[in-house]
């Protein structure tokens, strides 16, 4: 089976790796200071939660901040955090006993005035969070106590638990009303186990172990005495700083870089598949600005011109999946039951890009923001069929911000989820009628607003399916495959890797 790219060079770095790992090796000092430092390629526009949506944020928001209620990522099991109990006492009202004696990083003391006002602000659509789908489903927050509170919700939400032990983490209300967005990204206060040590926005930011963190959090406290983030987009770079001693552990890594370097004395590489998912988001408005891709034809020779399977072994590994519609297989209400399936079949694709009148060729851009190599493999197998996809490499921000102005006709999308396992928390994000959504097909609206909405397991199941095969049928997307994460860390360095996408520093300890 064919190569999709010749291997990426680290021979020098390799080379050179017997000299860097010498008793002098900086990981050494790590060790002694208790100091992990970490490298993310992308760059978080705010690291207030609810004005981010980028994995980096996600991560952070983990370690600074805490949510009412935790997820186990290993059993599923929910436990309380900064909630102790909750019962539904209808369809529409969640009312959660809130954990005493929790301290924000700034001293005051964790109330229900705090859950009120965070999830009231980020709620309000004139507030603008990020992913409306987080939020968009709360109607009010109300205090009944010092200690209790209630949720209600628009309509009913049965997976609100998911989402309370994800994205929603609680900000300390005085401090926000104060300061906003804005300032809780200079200066970020949570009360989670790490608090933040300094910040430079766009660049770097330091978090020190929470001495005053409460002892009942499912999050234990941190064994590692300071975590050093610095943001640096060129993956290159960050594998030089690693092969230098400069890093301790990354992640993105290529799968034949992490290969490379995990036989390397002094390093170690590991994968595993996650929660992530990666799809082409195909713009068919009316004003979009590719006439084609408005012709079913040519979106379902897109589909069949790439080949996942390929993709997916030769290049992407770490137990990664091809998939058939745009959600996570394990996600409730995901499934490819009765979906329209599109073989990889190069003839087919020409076949029908010709019957659509572009037998000559057709030219477009082809928008991503992560995994280059992937990018390009599909960019080749587009172009073996007569498309000419020219590569628009931009910051995450930057595609979505062309893609909501209508300015994106085929993207290159990865989306987590926010590590919520419901099919809420992703096809409804690009296909549900929001900001993202560029098909807005309004049948396909009403059977994930009944999957969002019902309070019955099967229904919810059976509106899901609906959708996810009309969006097959009428191929509004290419799913392409699960995302894993490879990772790269010094040999002295004990984690664990987790399907949630999230490296749990708190649990970290130098060997």
């Amino acid at each position: 089976m064919r190569r999709w790219l010749g291997p990426l060079c680290l021979s020098a770095a390799l080379a050179a790796a017997p000299v860097v790992l010498a008793p002098s090796n900086p990981a050494l000092a790590d060790k002694a200071s208790n100091t992990i430092r970490f490298a993310y390629d992308q760059i978080p526009e705010n690291i207030d939660p609810y004005f981010n949506n980028l994995r980096a944020g996600v991560i952070i928001s983990q370690h600074v901040w805490d949510t009412l209620i935790y997820r186990d990522p290993v059993s599923g099991q929910y436990k309380g955090q900064l909630a102790t109990a909750w019962r539904y006492l209808d369809d529409k009202t969640l009312e959660l006993d809130l954990r005493t004696g929790v301290k924000f990083h700034d001293g005051t003391e964790f109330t229900a005035e705090d859950v009120v006002f965070t999830l009231t602000y980020a709620s309000r659509p004139e507030n603008k969070a990020t992913t409306q789908a987080n939020v968009s489903w709360i109607d009010r927050v109300e205090a009944v106590t010092p200690q209790k509170v209630r949720i209600h919700t628009k309509q009913p939400f049965p997976a609100a638990i998911d989402y309370l032990s994800g994205p929603l983490v609680i900000h300390p209300a005085k401090y926000y009303e104060k300061v906003g967005p804005k300032g809780m990204n200079e200066k970020p206060i949570g009360s989670g186990p790490f608090r933040v040590a300094s910040h430079v926005v766009g660049k770097s930011l330091t978090l020190e172990r929470n001495p005053d963190y409460f002892k009942d959090s499912p999050k234990p406290s941190a064994k590692i005495a300071k975590l050093e983030i610095r943001f640096i987009p060129d993956r290159q770079t960050q594998m030089a700083e690693v092969m230098a001693g400069g890093l301790d552990f990354i992640m993105n890594v290529p799968k034949d870089q992490a290969e490379q370097i995990g036989g390397v004395p002094g390093f170690q590489a590991r994968s595993g598949e996650t929660m992530r998912i990666a799809f082409l988001n195909i713009n068919t408005l009316p004003d979009g600005p590719v006439e084609a891709f408005r012709d079913v034809r040519v979106r379902r020779a897109l589909n069949h011109a790439i080949n996942k399977d390929a993709l997916t072994k030769e290049l992407v590994g770490g137990g990664s999946r091809p998939l058939v519609t745009p959600c996570f297989p394990e996600q409730f209400g995901c499934t490819s039951e009765g979906a329209t399936r599109y073989p990889y079949d190069p003839a087919k694709a020409k076949a029908l890009l010709k019957e659509a009148g572009f037998g000559n060729g057709l030219s477009i851009d082809f928008y991503a923001y992560r995994e280059r190599q992937q990018a390009e493999a599909i960019i080749n197998d587009l172009r073996a069929v007569g498309i000419t996809a020219n590569l628009r490499f931009l910051q995450y921000a930057a595609m979505r911000d062309q893609g909501r102005a209508n300015k994106v006709g085929l993207a290159f999308q990865t989306w987590g989820s926010n590590s919520v396992n419901d099919v809420s928390a992703s096809t409804p994000v690009y296909f549900g009628g929001g900001a993202d959504d560029v098909s807005r097909d309004p049948e396909i609206h009403g059977f994930l607003r009944t999957g969002d909405t019902s309070v019955d397991p099967e229904a919810r199941k059976a509106a899901y399916k609906k959708a996810l095969a009309l969006i097959a049928e009428r191929a509004y997307s290419v799913p392409l495959y699960t995302v894993p994460n490879h990772y790269v860390a010094s040999a002295g360095l004990d984690f664990k890797v987790y399907p949630d996408e999230t490296p749990r520093f708190w649990e970290m300890t130098w060997k």
